[in-house]
């Protein structure tokens, strides 16, 4: 059955997405669009968009810029994703910190000055070079330019507006990864610490939060195996050179960084977000009341 909306059927075609997916749009996507809308005034709002990985969290943020834009809106979309550090300062990280720091993702691996001045810049008028993060080759890749002010960022990703967890909940190990690698717990005593502090100062500037509420962890796996085996095919199409994507196994493996974090965001987070869309195994959306 078709959309109501031809932009809609374009968009699940060039995304390849279900046609049951223009369901989530009118009763998720729309509601948030409405309540976005209404949150606006002059000098732009931020709103973050959390959920761990593969959550669908860059389907939604185009949905909405769509939505929100058809109301008038400027738009502008950043992934934490693209503020990465370079791999060679990553590298450089892991010698100094710990040797898990050289593995992208957890809290201490983003460019967190680059990400303030963005959320503030992307609000004012002028043009706005956005960074793009490389994820097949593992580091920074071309920018986007993007010309303000936008009325609305919308600021998405996996640890989007996590708060540090309590001293006491690090000292024992979640996984294997922490059992072997962080022994003495350095590592994610390293990652609270950021998050205590810098990225504590990146998302104060959030006006609204919108949590993605996966069942548990352990679905999150298979979504990301999903997610891996797409750009697999992608790359393989695209014929992109000494690009690779990673194995199953190689994602069970990196995943494991996040595992903590993203197990302490669906439990703490939840409450005191602004916006809770529960997601079941099949990654269907409800707005939770």
């Amino acid at each position: 059955m078709r959309s109501p909306d031809p932009w809609l059927d374009e968009f699940l075609a060039r995304e390849r997405l279900p046609a049951a997916y223009a369901q989530t749009v009118q009763s998720v996507a729309v509601p948030l669009a409405e309540r976005i809308a209404a949150a606006a005034r002059p000098g732009g709002i931020v709103v973050g968009l959390c959920g761990p990985q593969a959550s669908g969290k860059s389907t939604l943020t185009a949905v909405l810029g769509r939505l929100l834009e058809a109301r008038g809106l400027r738009v502008a979309a950043l992934s934490l994703d693209d503020l990465y550090l370079t791999r060679a300062e990553r590298a450089e990280l892991a010698g100094r910190a710990h040797p898990l720091l050289a593995t992208r993702g957890a809290p201490g691996t983003h460019d967190v000055a680059l990400g303030r001045n963005l959320l503030v810049q992307l609000r004012r008028p002028g043009r706005t070079l956005l960074p793009r993060f490389d994820k097949a080759a593992d580091d920074r890749g071309p920018g986007e330019a993007f010309e303000g002010p936008a009325d609305v960022v919308i600021f998405e990703g996996w640890c989007v507006g996590a708060a540090p967890q309590p001293a006491a909940a690090l000292a024992q190990p979640v996984n294997e990864l922490e059992r072997v690698r962080d022994e003495d717990g350095t590592w994610r005593r390293f990652v609270n610490a950021q998050l205590e502090g810098p990225y504590r100062e990146l998302f104060a500037g959030l006006d609204l939060l919108i949590l993605l509420q996966a069942p548990g962890f352990e679905v999150v796996l298979a979504w990301r195996q999903e997610q891996e085996r797409k750009l697999r095919e992608r790359l393989a199409r695209e014929g992109a050179g000494g690009k690779r994507a990673m194995s199953d196994e190689e994602v069970a493996a990196f995943i494991a960084h996040y595992e903590r974090l993203t197990r302490w965001i669906l439990a703490e987070m939840p409450a005191r977000a602004d916006v809770v869309v529960t997601l079941d195994a099949g990654r269907r959306a409800t707005l939770r009341p």
